[in-house]
């Protein structure tokens, strides 16, 4: 009989430039699928603009995944399948809102799987309920001062808030 195989590593990686509830739905059902979830920031500096700093943004994660054992925080920048391979993970894990997600997550898992065959992108749609939701779009509601309590958790809420009043000071300045 041969050995059983070990439960899988997985890779989260995203901007979460803001964690939502729907990455957290994402992070919680996959702590329970996976022995060990690895939630990684990328640090990308092609993108013009982001609300959060990388650091920032690690510390808003570590505050809400903190109830999961199992699930860790880290930032990357480079290639995804590096840092998988770089954090032990053999699962890199996406997920899909909307159809529209799937044509560009399955162009990004095929030539992974070609620069790295040993690696397994799984997708992972969210609870419907937040199947609608992104962090653009938070942020937006945010700016024009909506609310926020049913897309974020309280903290981040609240640090949200915060950035966009400490921005319109200094657009005002």
């Amino acid at each position: 009989m041969a050995p059983a195989n070990p439960p899988a590593h997985a890779l989260y990686p995203g901007s979460f430039d803001v964690v939502t509830l729907g990455h957290l739905d994402v992070i919680r059902r996959a702590a329970r699928i996976f022995a060990r979830v690895t939630v990684a920031v990328a640090h990308n500096p092609a993108k013009i603009y982001a609300l959060f700093t990388v650091e920032e943004r690690l510390a808003m994660l570590r505050v809400s995944v903190k109830k999961w054992r199992n699930v860790d925080v880290a930032s990357f920048s480079g290639l995804t399948v590096n840092v998988a391979s770089q954090v032990g993970a053999t699962v890199i894990l996406r997920g899909l809102r909307a159809v529209s997600d799937f044509e560009y997550e399955l162009q990004m898992a095929m030539m992974n799987d070609n620069l790295a065959p040993d690696v397994t992108t799984v997708f992972m749609a969210p609870s419907p309920q937040y199947s609608f939701l992104s962090s653009s779009s938070v942020k937006e509601i945010a700016r024009l001062g909506g609310d926020i309590s049913d897309f974020v958790t309280p903290a981040v809420a609240r640090e949200l808030i915060a950035r966009i009043r400490a921005e319109s000071v200094n657009e005002s300045c």
